[in-house]
């Protein structure tokens, strides 16, 4: 299978081989050489054989003609002043150097065929700077529609894909020109022109197929996976403050096939971008816990599984999963169980489904469960929910008897790392989710309540003011479950 080129960049690429070039008053004008001329009109319009043909044996010319060399500039720097022919040489260029990558997207990251990389392009790889007379032209222009910027991105996404894929001596210039590609991607990725976010997230998957360039990606992560972390929280139909959505599960398979993903979100650009993170899941143990912590990546995959309308995208987002959790255990199990994907697992295995990855992967990921499930207590269950960072009322925070057997080891285990965290989380102000607060007051409560002797170290974790403050809260149940930690202090606030 392999990915369609963008129709945004598909549609602008036919309408520049189709304008005319007046090429003798370019000639004349200096902008290009006749010989350049020659070699241009050569290519230009005729049968891919015979094209192949004519390049192949006169690869210096033509890598001269596009990069410069022996005191001779690129075309694209002599003709820089004239819009229309650089356009249509990055047209060319991007035609002559095209790998149609054929890619099973689940499994090895590497299954399938390896390319079949164009003579011309590993031509240009051999170039002491490949990259010299495309780089500039990426920041041409601030405008994310700029034909210019736009078509350089996919000639360089060929390019660099292919140095990644090839044994190339230049590997240090390619991974100079990697960042400046991503930061140029991450501003499409953050229009709210679909059709270019499409364009940066293809982009992004061509190029994210070693581990190098994964991690590069990952170190750039504000500008490269924020954008796409949001697009997925908009087809979740969770905005980027609205963690509540997220983990009460609160839309339905049914509303998200009948009134479409949310956030206007198209299923080509959701499975594109799923297929980007797939891909970074192959880094699991550098992306797993940070994607958890900042992003709540398990609870949103698993609302994004719930929501998932085709058997494609269902297979990306339980194999992104597994690799994310199978990789980290210790933080990720807990927080698949708060996010209720064991129901989901089961719901899915009565479904006929026909993937055998998926199935594979969803047959991984409920023994991972069933395993850790088998040893958990009821203290590990909230001590998990705590350090995963987000409470909800799950059955220990009102069960008086778990607090009775619970209270005082919550205070002493690894030296108090519980109340520590719940200290931060209350921290927080939870614009759009107070019923965290309220979940915390109401177990700020329960430790004073069942182990009064411990009060000052609650209160040296500020918590003694943080419940004072929230008194003064304009959410009910946060008033409420505050006043009444402030009561159980207030018993003891005569005794030593």
């Amino acid at each position: 299978m392999s990915l369609d080129p963008p129709t945004y960049l598909f549609s602008l690429q036919n309408n520049i081989r189709q304008r005319p070039i007046p090429w003798p008053g370019a000639v004349r004008a200096g902008h290009i050489t006749e010989g350049d001329l020659r070699k241009i009109q050569s290519v230009d319009k005729v049968r891919k054989e015979q094209r192949r043909q004519t390049i192949e044996g006169d690869l210096e010319g033509f890598r001269t003609l596009l990069l410069g060399g022996d005191g001779r500039q690129s075309v694209l720097e002599s003709a820089g002043k004239r819009a229309d022919i650089v356009q249509y040489i990055m047209v060319l260029a991007g035609d002559l150097i095209e790998v149609r990558r054929q890619t099973h997207f689940v499994g090895n990251l590497n299954d399938g065929k390896p390319p079949d990389i164009p003579a011309l392009s590993s031509a240009l790889l051999e170039h002491p700077e490949p990259y010299k007379p495309f780089l500039p032209l990426l920041s041409q222009s601030s405008n994310p529609e700029d034909a210019i910027p736009l078509l350089t991105s996919s000639v360089l996404a060929n390019l660099i894909s292919n140095a990644l894929t090839s044994k190339n001596e230049r590997s240090s210039k390619t991974e100079e020109a990697l960042p400046k590609l991503y930061t140029y991607l991450s501003t499409l990725a953050q229009s709210s022109d679909s059709g270019l976010q499409d364009i940066a997230v293809q982009e992004y998957s061509a190029l994210l197929r070693t581990k190098k360039s994964r991690e590069l990606f990952w170190r750039q992560r504000k500008e490269t996976v924020n954008p796409l972390i949001e697009i997925l929280r908009s087809a979740s139909g969770a905005d980027k403050d609205s963690d509540s959505t997220l983990w009460s599960g609160g839309a339905s398979i049914r509303s998200a096939t009948e009134a479409g993903l949310g956030g206007g979100v198209g299923l080509q650009l959701l499975y594109h971008v799923l297929l980007v993170f797939w891909q970074l899941s192959f880094e699991a143990k550098l992306v797993g816990k940070p994607l958890e912590e900042i992003h709540d990546i398990i609870p949103l995959y698993v609302q994004l599984l719930r929501l998932s309308p085709k058997e494609k995208t269902t297979r990306l987002l339980l194999s992104t999963l597994h690799n994310l959790i199978s990789a980290n255990r210790a933080t990720l199990l807990p927080a698949a169980m708060l996010a209720r994907l064991p129901a989901l697992l089961q719901n899915l295995s009565g479904r006929h489904l026909t993937d055998p990855d998926l199935l594979e992967d969803l047959k991984s990921l409920n023994e991972m469960i069933d395993e850790y499930t088998r040893t958990q207590t009821t203290f590990d269950e909230y001590a998990a929910e705590v350090q995963s960072g987000h409470l909800r009322w799950s059955p220990p925070h009102r069960n008086p008897k778990f607090w009775a057997e619970n209270a005082r080891k919550i205070l002493e285990n690894n030296q108090g790392e519980v109340p520590k965290k719940l200290a931060e989380i209350m921290g927080k102000s939870w614009d759009n989710d107070k019923q965290v607060l309220a979940v915390a007051c109401n177990d700020v409560a329960c430790l004073v309540k069942e182990v009064p002797e411990r009060r000052s170290q609650l209160e040296k974790l500020g918590l003694k003011s943080r419940v004072m403050a929230l008194m003064a809260e304009s959410d009910q149940s946060v008033r409420w479950e505050s006043l009444r930690a402030v009561g159980e202090w207030m018993r003891y606030s005569f005794e030593g």
